[in-house]
């Protein structure tokens, strides 16, 4: 699973997910994306499974590229636990990711192919996504 190997801190605030993607709107490793259409985080397990779905359908022909890391620790408190006693342990970690962002890209493969691996990947994920082409093409 995609982790982070060192952190500044160990535990963050959760923080608000408003406004568009600033960063990483466009295609550009691969020839065809998965772009994000609404604001969520995407766990490191959801990724993988996207992954996974994405090379399994194209048989390992093409090239993917993931252009997000989940570099956010989310807590979660034991079960039956009073409230209160502070903040809980960390539990796994997420990728923020906003509107606009391209998750996925991919290259090698036709056009025809791409959509139905990118479907397949979309699937995976707690959002509404979109497929995109490289810009120029």
């Amino acid at each position: 699973m995609l982790a982070p190997k060192k952190v500044k801190h160990r535990k963050h605030h959760r923080g608000r997910m408003k406004g568009k993607a600033k960063g990483g709107t466009q295609v550009h490793f691969g020839d065809y994306g998965l772009q994000a259409a609404e604001p969520a985080w995407i766990t490191n397990r959801q990724i993988e499974a996207a992954r996974v779905a994405m090379t399994r359908h194209i048989k390992r022909g093409g090239k993917v590229w993931i252009t997000i890391f989940p570099d956010k620790p989310v807590t979660k408190k034991p079960a039956e636990t009073r409230m209160g006693s502070g903040k809980g342990n960390p539990e796994g970690w997420v990728a923020v990711v906003k509107p606009g962002r391209v998750m996925f890209e991919l290259s090698g493969v036709n056009e025809s192919l791409a959509r139905e691996a990118m479907l397949r990947a979309q699937h995976k994920l707690p959002i509404k996504t979109k497929f995109i082409t490289r810009v120029g093409e």
